[in-house]
């Protein structure tokens, strides 16, 4: 292993290994399966959420087994990766603190499900993006499994796009978790557009 010299103004201090990536995006997994034959729907936050490939478009989910939502995701197949807005906070933190178990957490939250145009599980109706995903992959990485699902549709709020028909995330004002706490992006003032440095 190489050893760099320290840099006194850079001091670092090592901390036991953990997901200290932040910020997170904190989403709303929406999903619908079957239970014991039954039908359920149930809306799942999640923080552990990521672009996973471009071609196709893919995004990564990373749920617990122990959860009521991974059944549903397994037995369907399919999932929606909902962005909350700042405005949503309150419910997000609700549907991450209950059971799809014990109710409808769509109910308990005063959340819509609303249909998707290419899959079985609902979106939600009042974030600003939906990305309608069906399960490419599944990994099993210790604590949690993870969903590699492929996009197969997305679908947004018409006042969160700009006049070229692009979403402007500044208008989404998206919601963010990390340390335990939600924050705001705070996405006011640009800092360059990609490849700045080599012009």
């Amino acid at each position: 292993m190489i050893r760099l010299a320290a840099d006194t103004a850079h001091t670092k201090k090592v901390l036991r290994p953990g997901p200290s990536l932040y910020p997170l995006p904190a989403v709303l997994v929406s999903c619908a399966g079957e239970v014991d034959g039954v039908p359920r729907r149930n809306v799942l936050t999640l923080a552990w959420a990521g672009i996973a490939c471009g071609e196709p478009p893919m995004v990564s989910v990373a749920v617990r087994p122990t959860r009521f939502s991974h059944g549903l995701i397994v037995s369907s197949g399919e999932f929606v990766v909902n962005v909350p807005s700042v405005a949503m906070c309150r419910a997000v933190d609700l549907c991450g603190n209950l059971s799809g178990r014990d109710g409808d957490k769509f109910a308990l939250a005063g959340l819509t499900a609303a249909p998707a145009s290419q899959v079985g599980a609902p979106l939600v109706a009042e974030c600003p993006i939906s990305l309608e995903c069906r399960v490419r992959h599944t990994f099993s990485g210790g604590s949690h499994d993870l969903f590699i699902g492929e996009i197969v549709a997305v679908q947004a709020d018409e006042a969160v796009l700009d006049a070229n028909g692009k979403i402007d995330i500044v208008k989404v004002d998206p919601l963010c978790y990390g340390g335990g706490f939600y924050w705001p992006l705070e996405l006011g003032r640009r800092l360059g557009d990609y490849g700045f440095s080599r012009k």
